[in-house]
């Protein structure tokens, strides 16, 4: 995180505030609770592996139809950590026949007993990037997301869940994502080089990060031209198509 603002503080980009999701844990809890106690999510105790095939055959889970205490139950153990808690997740209530599988009931929510990197073990149950993302989006007043087209069959996971929540919608405004030749892009990636001693920091010439980039030589404005004619480049074309 504090390679990825140093790289945009290098680019000049003035910011207002930083913001975690981890500052939304107690809303996002709340939130949770409030779903499976309207009947819209419900915990479930089946074996992950067995909650990918049932997905991919649009078969209902066992645990779909327990009621709201039963389900609030678990939702305890869960937050508690407990063993029985450790083998449940909270998934939403969605329709599991629907053609786009992304809407077929996704977790919202799972166990991790291991130590957060920002704010220790106060908690022991974590929300998906499927459940906080709409709602942080919306809470922080944003109107449009930027998202690369590769999330394209989420969309209508993520406008669902933001109609579920109750908050307001926010409009996806899709990009494709850029790749190139012998260059990885990807923060995960990059971070297996930065944590197995591979490479001696984010700065390394061969990183395309902003400090990679300007290390080996290439000059802020030139980068920032570069990206510029990309954008140009590609609304031109899909003016031409």
């Amino acid at each position: 995180m504090d390679n990825l603002i140093k790289d945009v503080e290098m680019l000049g980009v003035k910011y207002e505030k930083i913001t975690y999701t981890s500052d939304y844990f107690p809303k996002l809890m709340k939130l949770a609770e409030k779903l499976i106690s309207q009947g819209k999510a419900y915990v479930d105790d089946t074996p992950h592996e067995q909650i990918k095939k049932e997905r991919r055959g649009g078969i209902e889970s066992k645990c779909r139809n327990h009621s709201v205490e039963e389900n609030l139950k678990l939702w305890k153990e869960m937050i508690a950590g407990s063993e029985r808690g450790l083998q449940c997740c909270v998934r939403g209530k969605l329709d599991m026949q629907d053609p786009n599988k992304s809407l077929r009931d996704p977790v919202y929510y799972r166990c991790n007993p291991m130590p957060h990197h920002k704010i220790g073990s106060k908690y022991k149950v974590y929300p998906t990037y499927d459940f906080a993302c709409p709602f942080v989006d919306a809470r922080e007043g944003i109107t449009h997301a930027l998202r690369s087209s590769e999330y394209h069959d989420r969309n209508a996971q993520y406008y669902r869940i933001q109609e579920d929540m109750g908050v307001k919608k926010v409009l996806i405004y899709e990009f494709s994502r850029l790749n190139m030749v012998y260059t990885l892009l990807s923060k995960r990636n990059l971070s297996w080089f930065v944590e197995n001693k591979k490479v001696e920091s984010w700065d390394d010439p061969r990183f395309p990060t902003v400090q990679g980039i300007e290390r080996r030589g290439l000059k802020i404005e030139a980068l920032i031209q570069f990206v510029f004619e990309q954008v140009c480049t590609r609304f031109c074309f899909l003016l031409y198509i």
